[in-house]
């Protein structure tokens, strides 16, 4: 019994509520995943394409642009949009209009930030998992399903290659899916990694555990791929370098928005007595007369001394109490604060990318000595060449020397000696 207590401390109904909504929220993501891939392979198809290059291309923008909204969306809305915009009390903001009566969601008492964590870690770990699940499961039970009809034989009667023959064909479009997924993951691990700072350490331990997944499916349930030249990773590249510029962005809102710790400055170093963070929870909550509440808003069995009552209500914002001249409108702290909010993001995305530029300036993508080394590569190839040409001719020059008759000598002469020269 004292162990239930001390889990309930810690399980709130808020959390598990979060928790809830996260996990239907991953099994409805999964569920559109595999329709998104059919729409953005059939979207594909009906371009017709050229080239291979420029199918894998154009599929590779489709599928990541679906993955990319059924991924993050969810992320997205709690971490810029949910009780960003709902208003105040007697006059709250409405999804579709008043007459919907659907209000805009609210964060929880605690903030947002604790929502977008819970919802992270959910769908990353559970898109991990599955995933792993997935690979390791799939190959082996089509690899069963196909060597049904030869049960009844025993298995030393297949020689190897014939063994190898039944296992699952490796596609062109194999290691399209691996990419996919590593890049999905790369957004989770950066785009809100401020949210929750051990997404990549969660990552890392996936990547081990798939590395080894992997292994055990290209050498025992994949025929042996094709070898095929490429010379890069195709717009895979761009996407990565798209995902990491937006990453800093949006880090930075959420640290500025998602987080209370602009406010938490602003109240610290302009409004705080003696630079301490006593009082901070009483600043951070606004006054509302209850009986200013509109009737319509009013509940239907109310008591007589709700609508005469002097009662207050306390609500997350900055706005001029009741009685003052500029009633319920944003205080100058909320203005400060949004200064503030902005001034950071800015400062913020600034440093990030002169740090970023400046480390690749000193980590160039091709080293020193390798660049050396395909200079010497192409010099020896070119001094190869003309070692070659020069044989050549001269072979050619003297078998028409032999062949020529004497009145022709002299010019064949004067066309070697200017052969030589030029050579």
């Amino acid at each position: 019994m004292r162990k239930i207590q001390v889990v309930g401390r810690f399980i709130t109904p808020q959390l598990a509520t979060s928790v809830t909504a996260s996990c239907i929220n991953f099994v409805i993501i999964m569920i559109l995943n595999f329709f998104y891939e059919r729409v953005a392979i059939w979207i594909t198809d009906m371009e017709i394409p050229k080239t291979h290059l420029e199918y894998e291309n154009r599929l590779t923008m489709k599928m990541f642009l679906f993955q990319f909204v059924n991924y993050y969306s969810s992320c997205f809305y709690v971490a810029f949009f949910k009780g960003k915009f709902v208003g105040y009390p007697g006059k709250y903001s409405y999804m579709f209009g008043k007459w919907s009566k659907l209000r805009n969601e609210e964060c929880d008492p605690g903030g947002c930030l604790i929502e977008l964590t819970t919802q992270l870690v959910i769908v990353m770990a559970g898109k991990q998992l599955w995933g792993n699940i997935q690979e390791a499961l799939l190959p082996l039970m089509r690899n069963w399903w196909s060597s049904r009809k030869g049960r009844h034989h025993p298995e030393n009667h297949y020689s190897r290659w014939e063994q190898d023959h039944v296992l699952q064909n490796f596609s062109q479009l194999g290691l399209f899916y691996e990419y996919l997924e590593m890049v999905i993951q790369f957004g989770f691990i950066t785009l809100f990694v401020a949210s929750f700072p051990l997404a990549p350490l969660l990552a890392l331990f996936n990547n081990i555990l798939e590395i080894r997944v992997d292994a055990w499916k290209f050498t025992t349930q994949f025929r042996r791929p094709v070898a095929s030249k490429a010379r890069n990773i195709g717009a895979w590249q761009e996407i990565l370098n798209a995902v990491a510029i937006l990453s800093v962005v949006t880090n930075a809102f959420i640290m500025a928005f998602t987080s209370d710790m602009i406010p938490r400055m602003v109240y610290l170093y302009a409004y705080g007595k003696g630079a301490s963070m006593r009082g901070y929870v009483n600043n951070s909550l606004s006054i509302y007369n209850i009986s200013q509440i509109p009737q319509d808003n009013m509940p239907e069995e109310q008591d007589s001394w709700l609508a005469n009552s002097t009662a207050t209500c306390r609500y997350r914002d900055y706005r001029y109490p009741p009685g003052h001249p500029r009633e319920y409108t944003h205080t100058m702290q909320f203005w400060h604060i949004l200064a503030a909010k902005m001034a950071f993001i800015i400062i913020m995305e600034h440093v990030v990318f002169v740090v970023k530029f400046f480390v690749a300036w000193m980590i160039p993508d091709v080293p020193s000595d390798v660049k050396a080394r395909i200079k010497r590569e192409r010099y020896l190839i070119q001094e190869y060449l003309h070692n070659y040409e020069v044989e050549r001719l001269k072979l050619q020059l003297s078998a028409s020397f032999i062949t020529e008759p004497q009145s022709e000598m002299s010019s064949m002469t004067d066309k070697h000696e200017v052969l030589s020269e030029c050579l």
